[in-house]
């Protein structure tokens, strides 16, 4: 425990060093720029934002009168302003290479869980970082290992670094020792009393999210984990703890919201989404994470079909993305399922389509339904890239039928809501009061959502990023 500490004590420090720090008093004045607030779908030409510290405290237009002594004055004029993106799952226990996941597949022999864990952490600060690339200024960690929250910690106190929510471990109805290093990301639970003990031994830590992985299949049918589902949500909501709930399977994702979930993190799957779902959605106020990149990107890598953006290729990890190409593994420690996928790649393109056959339907009903979107990408998992494979998210959002300013507001309002309490209150949005996170960008993303990526610089916490300065 005490290495443990220390490893993130020393990432602290080499992810606080700064460049880019407010001029005068801590006063930065946008102007002449178009400010977009996606939650209220208004724009606003020739705008004023004022940032006093970590915070917005005016927001006005070019008539707007505001105290000028100490500002830094920086025009907008052409650019567009937005608060900065928020991306609602993601898993920094998992770096998005080939061997982050040995219970998918088992890569061991190439390189050991042990040393993958060893890297992730080393890599810490240089994934902070790249989210801020990315515009991103905030995400939710979804669940894993109890180090997840000494990461939160360190995050949360680091300037080149998103504001960050975790959950802790997945309660499970599987098991998946291959990830157990003696803190595990995810326990099997057995009895609803096991399920009620472990939220107490969250609560502990605080946690923004209890997390369930209701994985369904042969040996574990829907009705079978539901008595666990149902005290693990009991159990968190006594203690004012949200709950979210992986289910991709129609019966499932219908049993978690009718037992209380907060959050479903995935896009349903199986089905097309009937109307009492829909309907159950809006009645309990369920916000749904669609994480439709992730639904390719395993099937894509393993058949040598992976498919990266260029925003993905620029601001992801180079070693990360190195590590994809499964054509470089030695032959003889190729795994069957790689093996499988190589030899007949156009029948695991053919399974992902069918995927988004029916995920990208569902997610046009809930949203033409006015079910609350919060987008987020499950990075972290092999080939998705930590921080730009929003992007490729907005792409597959927009294939859904949705509008630019559909998907922006997903990304920010809408995603805001899945942090809650003071900070969910701050961001999202750009108001004052609120937390002076921000992208600037230097054409319009409601014109076209492929433009939410041209990011010029990016603020975070009052404190402005020329955007090619945050990574190496």
């Amino acid at each position: 425990m005490k290495t443990r500490l220390l490893f993130f004590v020393l990432a602290s420090v080499a992810a606080t060093s700064l460049d880019a720090i407010p001029d005068g008093d801590g006063k930065i004045a946008l102007v002449n720029g178009t400010l977009i607030n996606p939650g209220t779908a208004k724009v606003m030409p020739n705008a004023l934002v004022l940032i006093e510290g970590d915070h917005v405290s005016i927001v006005g237009d070019q008539t707007t009168d505001f105290p000028r002594k100490g500002a830094r004055i920086v025009d907008c004029k052409g650019k567009f302003i937005l608060p900065g993106y928020i991306d609602t799952h993601v898993h920094f226990f998992q770096s998005g290479g080939l061997f982050t996941r040995p219970d998918a597949v088992d890569l061991t022999s190439v390189r050991s869980y042990k040393d993958e864990i060893a890297l992730i952490k080393k890599n810490l600060p240089d994934t902070f970082r790249r989210y801020l690339r990315c515009g991103i200024t905030s995400v939710v960690d979804i669940g894993g290992p109890m180090w997840n929250f000494e990461m939160r910690k360190i995050a949360n106190s680091t300037a080149k670094a998103p504001r960050v929510a975790v959950a802790g471990p997945l309660i499970s109805s599987v098991s998946r020792p291959q990830l157990d290093l003696g803190d595990p990301p995810i326990v099997k639970i057995d009895t609803p009393e096991q399920g009620r003990e472990l939220v107490r031994k969250l609560a502990a830590q605080n946690p923004d999210y209890i997390k369930i992985w209701y994985i369904v299949n042969a040996e574990n049918p829907v009705e079978k984990f539901r008595p666990i589902v149902h005290a693990v949500i009991e159990e968190s909501h006594t203690r004012k703890l949200r709950v979210a709930v992986h289910a991709t399977e129609l019966e499932a994702a219908r049993t978690a919201v009718e037992e209380g979930a907060d959050l479903l993190v995935h896009s349903v799957t199986d089905k097309l989404v009937d109307e009492a779902f829909v309907r159950l959605l809006k009645e309990r106020g369920t916000i749904l994470c669609p994480t439709l990149v992730v639904f390719e990107r395993y099937g894509r890598t393993f058949a040598g079909k992976l498919n990266l953006t260029p925003e993905e290729k620029a601001w992801g990890n180079p070693e990360v993305i190195a590590s994809l190409d499964v054509t470089k593994l030695p032959p003889d420690k190729v795994p069957e399922r790689i093996k499988s996928a190589l030899a007949n790649p156009e029948s695991v393109l053919d399974r992902i389509q069918k995927t988004y056959d029916i995920a990208l339907k569902n997610l046009k009903t809930l949203e033409d339904a006015g079910i609350t979107i919060a987008a987020g990408t499950d990075a972290g998992n092999i080939g998705t890239i930590h921080g730009p494979a929003l992007f490729r998210e907005f792409q597959l959002m927009k294939e859904a039928g949705l509008t630019p300013m559909q998907i922006l507001q997903c990304a920010t309002a809408n995603a805001a809501k899945t942090f809650g309490g003071d900070t969910g209150s701050k961001i999202g949005t750009i108001a004052p009061g609120n937390f002076a996170d921000l992208v600037i960008l230097k054409s319009n993303p409601v014109d076209d959502i492929a433009h939410a990526s041209d990011i010029e610089s990016v603020m975070k916490n009052g404190v402005l990023y020329p955007s090619d300065t945050l990574i190496k």
